[in-house]
């Protein structure tokens, strides 16, 4: 009886050691196939940030009549995966935007950084030389956070009414950053726009709907090569 009951104690002891087996041979198995899968492409989207004044915030029209908004719809028509994020303040000094840009691009990757920023500075009479000292602390500041990102600066004018030496100078300081810093260049964001009184707001600065429009147009050609 002892010896019966110790052959199946043995007989159950073997069939435990056999599943055992199995289950590890199943698992190496199921591993195997695992790890000669191709691993799951994940599309990155890429974000482009439009820093800036009232211009870019888009003040006195809806956020997707603005320039940057109409930017999203378009490079969403077009199939770009590309996600525009609008980081435009109403106010906004190359001197604020120096104090803020970091905490704005630390908060995401950044692969196209589009800076608007230097005409509130030139309708406060704010020297030309702090203007350019500020906008290059700004490219420098996102340059450290990210490296590889591409930058794409927004040139303005001032009103004429400022003195003709004060806009010649005002006007000279994007295109000498651009080529310094080696950063790609609007000439002049309001072009077609600027003093156009049917497309600007009754403060003649800020454009209307259509104005903006035209805006998109001309920071389309720009950023379009940069895409």
């Amino acid at each position: 009886m002892r010896f019966y009951i110790n052959v199946l104690l043995f007989s159950f002891l073997l069939a435990v050691a056999s599943c055992a087996s199995n289950n590890e041979k199943k698992k190496e198995k199921v591993e195997n196939e695992v790890s000669q899968k191709e691993p799951e492409k994940v599309e990155k989207q890429n974000n482009i940030i439009f820093f800036g004044n009232s211009l870019t915030a888009g003040y006195g029209v809806e956020s997707e009549e603005a320039f940057a908004g109409l930017t999203q719809k378009r490079l969403d028509s077009l199939g770009f995966e590309y996600n525009v994020i609008n980081a435009g303040v109403s106010g906004e000094t190359t001197a604020s935007g120096l104090s803020r840009v970091e905490w704005v691009v630390k908060r995401q990757p950044v692969d196209i950084f589009v800076l608007e920023l230097g005409g509130n500075d030139g309708l406060r009479g704010i020297k030309p030389e702090e203007t350019d000292k500020n906008l290059r602390a700004i490219i420098d500041k996102v340059r450290s956070i990210h490296p590889e990102v591409k930058i794409l600066l927004a040139g303005m004018m001032v009103p004429p009414n400022m003195g003709q030496a004060y806009a010649e100078e005002f006007q000279k300081i994007f295109p000498q950053i651009a080529e310094d810093k080696n950063v790609n260049l609007i000439p002049f964001l309001l072009k077609d726009v600027g003093g156009e009184a049917e497309l600007n707001l009754p403060d003649g600065i800020h454009p209307t709907p259509e104005g903006h429009k035209i805006v998109a147009e001309t920071v389309w050609e720009n950023l379009k090569p940069l895409l």
